[in-house]
């Protein structure tokens, strides 16, 4: 089957069914797509194109001599495109000799009457008569497919009935070019303010425009009509309106409903304003939406079959679509996709694609985080496992004669060992270290090398490639890799023969400076698969937890004490060498940041039995620090053996505005913070300590935290290299090579340092490297997966936050009231931040009646008429009847915590004052280990009570199946794989907040 233009740009989800399989994609089809359709449907139709379970390819027509067909004097573009593809599909047949046949498929019912019958072997039909003939069982693609054309005829009578234009139109691209080019129009990325949907977006600006503007901030887009049919994500041309038309962005906390009043009326200074003149490329995606409720679709009368559905973000406008379905799908959550935004309209046009689950649901709120954030969660191919190694106990896996002979095997000469959270299974990493003949030491650190298993364009690879990283969700994630490699004859288990990459050091005896290192591709064992806490207790020479180690378990007395003796020797030596490492870069300004420190402990079934609180271990420092050592040495050899496409991860300096929240609030309580450099800032967080509250500089590393920018991976070829630097970590060169079993990335910088091994041999180069081109597009890529991935989990851990809270009666439940630290002042209320349960949310003192917060002598609150102050770092709430009462940054206050739900979006936290004194004393470690325990119990609750909503259901969409398809890990407990993050973070401070 050859799809003609016009079928692939509207037909693309039917395309992408399993059971279409050899469809054969022209050159021509997939760039109108690339042009006409933006870059999130074309990368839809590469990914269809790499997946080996379709079966598909791309012939390029355009370039072959025999089926070129240049466009004749006057055609248009779309005639031009569907003659060129019927005159490649006439060529395939022949070439085929005449033996199999060609179905294509179009929707110009000129060219199926033109070239419906010139060719036998060329049978030219549209693609319903195709799904009619061919696949008269898939009931789903002849749904999907009418709903299609129901959308389109829909669109077609009303672009005819209709006369006048709500928007303006675009202006023309090659105006749109020039005017970029002189300085006139702006160009930029249309961010929409979440809480203010409808009358606020911003420009964040990009390319060429950035750097000829004298603009030092976001262009505000003030109003829907503004935007010119632009949606959130869309790189987008800009208009600056006169100095007299510019507006400020309102400071209050935001409303979901954009109600002024609510807002509290009072915008910033005026920013620069503009209008959208222009799209450049459009963002659409899988949107899922809700339909109204049925008295709202009744009440439409005879327009009921056009229905306004409302998406799950709030940053989307409303779709319309054309079903008869809106009944019956009122209560599940449905996946649309836009079409095309007409100049007659105020929304956009879509189409149905496919149901997701009942709203309120566990699995369809889950699927719906996924569709959100375009993650795809089917399940590894059987090509994709065709390629993977066997390790069964009839047929073990074992290390091969040839890589005994050509890796460097460490096995009997070095003690490696691993240190991970109780319950780890997949191991990335271990280390060692040993004293050398000559005195000096030897620094090991020993990674997975799963570049032996996953070779470049496999099955595996391109799937490994397309994820980029492992997905970790509240109850669940999904593994980059199969769990044959990840936690099996990948993972660096003890006791077994492992493949791995080493970095070794040879380092000063007293000093620990580096004289010389080592990389290349060694054979391990290791000896001991120790946890933090375990290794911690020899560091600290408690030796009873001994007995808790399964290594020196079936030991003799003498030979124990003598192992013993070798491991707390190399414990503590490794310590005192991360010491010295830390200290060199703490000197250099790096950064402690404030992060979430949990640890899972687990039971045998592996359901959670509670939640730790994460000690300061001293061990926790000296494995993350190796890891950082080992990052940063690899950076620098990839980048001098390959200094113009080696990938690197850097860490921009923050813009210093982002830190005036910070000095603000520190100021408050006395404190000076010092953003002019990094070492400036780690200096002040350090002096930044309240012995009275600890929670303080807690809360002040958080927002240092919120201020900073983006780690981003690069290409060495498309920055200078005084842009390379790691401002967080304090270091010139960084990368990412610790974790390749769950981040594409190092894959990548594993196959860089094998090149650059093999380049000092004087060896050919066997990887196949990027060029700067290629590589600069896969970073983006791998930045835009390692953002969704964080975006996911956030919003899952919301959604058991607000299933915990959402059955519990906020009035009498004892576990709804709680103490809560304000950290900053709005014009309408305050931010609060609850230790208990690390939430932070928005509490407003004036309510949408215009009331105000009033507290008495007890400090119980409640609503009055009256207004409100806001002053640099406090907030007065003043009734009419002259009572006051004061919040100031810090306070602590009594918050009633509550769940606000909604059909159409996800639910949220709702935080509100009750008392303006602490709800009890702020003893850190105290709020901390209730925090921890209560969380326990919301992990244990919130899955108890969705098991039996399941089993009390009867009638429901029947979603089970889909979860047991496409979830890849067992279990449905809450956070019962985090432990697997807080190791791998650990091992990498960068990971933990986003650097």
């Amino acid at each position: 089957m050859v799809p003609d233009w016009k079928v692939v740009q509207d037909y693309l989800e039917i395309l992408e069914f399993p059971e279409l399989k050899g469809i054969v994609f022209m050159q021509t089809a997939c760039q109108a797509v690339q042009h006409q359709r933006g870059r999130r449907q074309y990368n839809k139709l590469r990914n269809l194109l790499k997946d080996a379970r379709h079966d598909c390819v791309l012939f390029a027509n355009e370039f072959q001599q025999s089926c070129y067909l240049p466009r004749e004097r006057g055609e248009s573009m779309e005639k031009w495109q569907s003659r060129s593809i019927y005159n490649a599909a006439a060529w395939y047949y022949h070439h085929c000799q005449d033996r199999m046949p060609i179905v294509m498929v179009t929707e110009d019912e000129e060219a199926i009457q033109q070239y419906g019958s010139e060719t036998g072997g060329v049978f030219v039909i549209s693609f319903k008569n195709y799904l009619d003939n061919f696949w008269p069982d898939l009931k789903a693609a002849h749904e999907l497919c009418e709903s299609i054309l129901q959308s389109r005829r829909e669109r077609e009578n009303e672009s005819q009935e209709s006369h006048g234009k709500e928007y303006p139109e675009h202006v023309p691209l090659e105006v749109l070019e020039a005017g970029i080019k002189s300085g006139r129009y702006i160009q930029g990325t249309l961010n929409v303010n979440k809480h203010r949907a409808q009358i606020e977006a911003f420009v964040r600006l990009q390319g060429a425009s950035s750097k000829d503007s004298d603009l030092v901030s976001d262009v505000l887009i003030h109003g829907m009509k503004a935007r010119n049919r632009s949606i959130h994500g869309d790189v987008v041309v800009v208009e600056l309106l006169p100095k007299s038309e510019w507006k400020g962005r309102t400071t209050a906390l935001g409303e979901n409903d954009g109600d002024d009043k609510a807002l509290g009326e009072s915008p910033s200074e005026p920013m620069p304003t503009g209008r959208v003149v222009g799209i450049l490329q459009k963002n659409w995606r899988d949107y899922v939406v809700t339909f109204p409720s049925i008295e709202e679709v009744q009440s439409q009368g005879k327009n009921a079959q056009k229905i306004l559905v409302t998406p799950w973000d709030y940053r989307i406008p409303k779709i319309r679509i054309s079903t008869q379905q809106a009944e019956a799908l009122q209560d599940f959550r449905v996946v649309v996709r836009i079409d095309s935004w007409e100049s007659t309209s105020m929304y956009p046009n879509g189409h149905f694609v496919r149901v997701l689950g009942r709203i309120g649901d566990l699995e369809g709120e889950i699927a719906t985080i996924l569709v959100e954030n375009s993650i795809s969660v089917v399940p590894f191919s059987e090509a994709q496992m065709c390629e993977m190694p066997v390790n069964t106990p009839e047929n073990p896996w074992k290390v091969s004669s040839q890589e005994e002979r050509e890796r460097e095997d460490l096995r009997k000469t070095h003690l490696v060992f691993s240190i991970d959270p109780s319950g780890c299974e997949d191991v990335d990493d271990t280390l060692s270290v040993r004293a050398l003949d000559n005195g000096n030491l030897e620094l090991g650190v020993h990674i997975a090398d799963v570049t032996h298993f996953v070779a470049p364009h496999s099955y595996i690879d391109i799937e490994a490639r397309t994820r980029a990283t492992t997905y970790y969700l509240a109850d669940r994630r999904y593994d980059m890799l199969p769990a044959i490699l990840s936690a099996d004859v990948c993972s660096l288990l003890g006791g077994v023969d492992r493949y791995a990459v080493s970095v070794m050091w040879e380092l000063d005896k007293t000093s620990y400076e580096i004289k010389k290192v080592w990389y290349g591709r060694t054979i391990i064992r290791s000896a001991y698969k120790l946890f933090y806490e375990a290794a911690q207790d020899l560091l600290d020479g408690n030796f009873s937890v001994v007995k808790d180690i399964p290594e020196f378990k079936d030991l003799d007395e003498k030979s124990r004490q003598a192992k013993l003796e070798e491991l707390v020797w190399a414990i503590r030596k490794l310590t005192d060498i991360a010491r010295h490492i830390r200290a060199k870069r703490d000197s250099c300004g790096a950064l402690e940041l404030e992060g979430v420190e949990v640890r899972i402990q687990l039971d045998e079934k592996k359901n959670i039995h509670d939640l730790i609180p994460k000690q300061p271990l001293e061990v926790h420092e000296t494995v993350a620090e190796c890891m950082i050592l080992a990052n940063h040495w690899v950076a620098k050899k990839i980048w001098e053996s390959f200094p113009h496409q080696a990938l690197l991860r850097r860490h921009p300096p923050p813009h210093q505005e982002f830190f005036s929240e910070l000095r603000e609030c520190a100021k408050a309580k006395g404190f000076f913070i010092d953003t002019r450099s990094n070492k400036a800032l780690a200096d002040s967080l350090d002096n930044a300590n309240d012995p009275n509250d600890p929670i303080v500089n807690k809360l002040l590393r958080s927002m240092a935290t919120q201020a900073m920018s983006n780690a981003l991976y690069f290409s060495t070829g498309s920055c200078a290299e005084e842009e390379f630097h790691h401002y967080g970590l304090a270091l010139d060169k960084y990368t990412h090579f610790t974790s390749p079993i769950r981040r594409y990335s190092d894959i990548i910088v594993h196959r860089l340092l094998m090149a650059a091994i093999s380049k000092d041999k004087k060896m050919e180069i066997q990887e196949n490297l990027f060029s700067n081109k290629d590589l600069e597009e896969l970073c983006r890529h791998i930045n835009n997966r390692n953002r969704a991935a964080q975006h996911s989990q956030k919003q899952s851990t919301e959604l058991f936050q607000c299933m915990y809270f959402k059955d519990k009666d906020p009035e009498t439940e004892e576990r709804c009231i709680s103490d809560g630290v304000i950290y900053s002042i709005r014009t309408n209320g305050v931010l609060v931040f609850i230790p208990r349960f690390g939430i932070k949310g928005a509490a407003y003192l004036r309510n949408k009646d215009g009331l105000v917060v009033s507290c008495g002598p007890d400090g119980h609150s409640e609503w009055k008429p009256g207004s409100l102050q806001r002053f640099q770092n406090k907030i007065t709430s003043t009734t009419t009847g002259g009572e006051s009462v004061t919040f100031h940054l810090f306070d602590h206050v009594t918050v009633r915590i509550s769940v606000q739900t909604s059909r159409c979006h996800s639910d949220t936290i709702r935080l509100e004052i009750i008392s303006n004194k602490p709800h009890m004393t702020p003893d850190t470690e105290l709020l901390q280990q209730c925090s921890l325990l209560l969380k326990s119990d919301l992990v244990k609750e919130v899955t108890r009570s969705v098991e039996e909503a399941q089993l009390a259901q009867e009638v429901a969409v029947n979603i089970t199946e889909d979860y047991q398809k496409y979830c890849q890990t067992k279990g449905r407990s809450l956070y019962t794989l985090l432990e697997e993050i807080r190791d791998l973070a650990l091992l990498d401070v960068s990971n933990s907040y986003g650097i």
